[in-house]
């Protein structure tokens, strides 16, 4: 034991001294580095050689005031910024508590107007304030753009489905029905219990009394959820004997439910015109024809049909199936735009649009081998607005009948199919 203790006092000693003589190293090359210069005449640091005068001394010194310079203005534009940040915030502090002070209404589960506290109130029309729902928002590309899904009574129809299951589908989850469910309820009381400032007029049943609707009389709906805000409702509801629509949007900030608008839709005036580019397919034109004969020109009845045709091979055809819709079917409003040039579907849709010059209209670009019915068309024309709204849904491909047809027993013919 004493020998093994000699031997560690030993490297210790070493240890330290080798320490000593370390530090006795870096502070000698300090002060040689901090020694000043004895010759006048001595090169300054830079190039081996080359001598620096006065010019050299204001250049570093102009130098640096610009980088001051520049540090003092980054500095100023962000004490801007947050001046007009906080003049921001007290704005909205300023109409939190005038909303405050005037209160608001919401809609709860059994459809009733009962006061909640104020700062609920308030915490909830905040949220509809952030949402989309009443103000748009920058987004960087189509990708960010939160979708809708649509439902009906009995079916929902889910984008996220993919090909291995029918997007059309009863919803299982029992909290999911019960969730449309109050939805729909929702809508039927603003409707039937209109405030003041909705932006609807009374109307009266044949025999005067008060008309009210119910959830027969629901056509469509489209909700999505923003996950930090809360979730958005577009109801839509029509009488069967009534041309208007009643469009209602709730809002359910991850609290009661929200009314947001009310208003009365008229869509009997709505033009559509239909703008179909094209090259060569007449086959598939005269399918495309068929069922716009059926839809358009029998069941809905108003309708403009653009069609752009590119090239001179099957244009004798296709002006041959318009003139044949024409002869059996009195119908005139159609417009054949020839292009003699290689198809380009974009350049078709332009040329298309300016072909109209009868006013304001509703523009559907569609193609070929689209089929849509006449409620589809309404939905278009109740989901669309001049200026501010355009409708863009996502079409499903419908060639597996096994998906297509899978609440039948037996899918129908192969003529029969879509």
């Amino acid at each position: 034991m004493p020998r093994r203790g000699l031997i560690l006092q030993t490297r210790t000693h070493w240890l330290l001294l080798g320490l000593a003589l370390l530090c006795s190293l870096v502070l000698f090359l300090y002060l040689l580095e901090c020694a000043p210069q004895t010759d006048g005449n001595a090169p300054l640091p830079g190039v081996v050689g080359e001598n620096y005068g006065k010019e050299y001394y204001q250049a570093l010194l102009q130098e640096q005031e610009e980088h001051y310079q520049t540090r003092a203005t980054s500095l100023k534009r962000q004490i801007a910024q947050l001046k007009q940040e906080l003049q921001e915030m007290s704005e909205k502090m300023r109409s939190l508590q005038e909303r405050k002070s005037v209160g608001a209404n919401g809609i709860g589960y059994q459809g009733n107007k009962e006061q909640t506290p104020s700062d609920l109130l308030e915490f909830l029309h905040s949220q509809i304030d952030k949402a989309e729902v009443s103000i748009g928002a920058k987004l960087p590309s189509e990708y960010g753009v939160i979708p809708f899904e649509s439902f009906t009574l009995m079916k929902v129809f889910q984008l996220e489905m993919g090909l291995t299951r029918h997007p059309e589908e009863k919803p299982v989850r029992k909290d999911k029905r019960d969730e449309l469910v109050e939805v729909i309820e929702a809508g039927l009381e603003v409707i039937n219990n209109p405030d003041e400032d909705d932006e609807q007029e009374d109307e009266d049943g044949p025999l005067g009394e008060k008309m009210v609707f119910n959830e027969n009389d629901f056509i469509e709906g489209y909700y999505r959820t923003e996950r930090d805000k809360g979730t958005q409702y577009e109801l839509f509801f029509k009488k069967a004997d009534l041309m208007e629509y009643r469009h209602v949007t709730l809002f359910r900030p991850f609290g009661p439910l929200m009314k947001v608008k009310s208003e009365m839709i008229d869509i009997t005036r709505s033009i559509i015109n239909i703008i179909v580019p094209l090259a060569e397919r007449t086959e598939a034109f005269a399918q495309f024809m068929q069922n716009f004969r059926d839809v358009c020109i029998h069941q809905d009845k108003r309708i403009h049909l653009t069609v752009v045709y590119f090239g001179k091979e099957g244009l004798s055809k296709v002006k041959s199936i318009l003139e044949s819709v024409t002869s059996e079917s009195n119908f005139h409003n159609y417009t054949l735009v020839s292009l003699n040039e290689e198809f380009n579907r974009g350049r078709g849709l332009n040329m298309g649009a300016r072909a109209w010059d009868k006013g304001e209209v509703l523009m559907f670009f569609c193609d070929v081998d689209i089929y849509f019915s006449a409620e589809f068309l309404n939905s278009c024309r109740l989901n669309a607005e001049p200026g501010k709204k355009v409708f863009y849904p996502v079409v499903f491909s419908l060639y597996n009948p096994a998906i297509v047809y899978a609440s039948q027993d037996v899918p129908p013919p192969v003529e029969q199919q879509l």
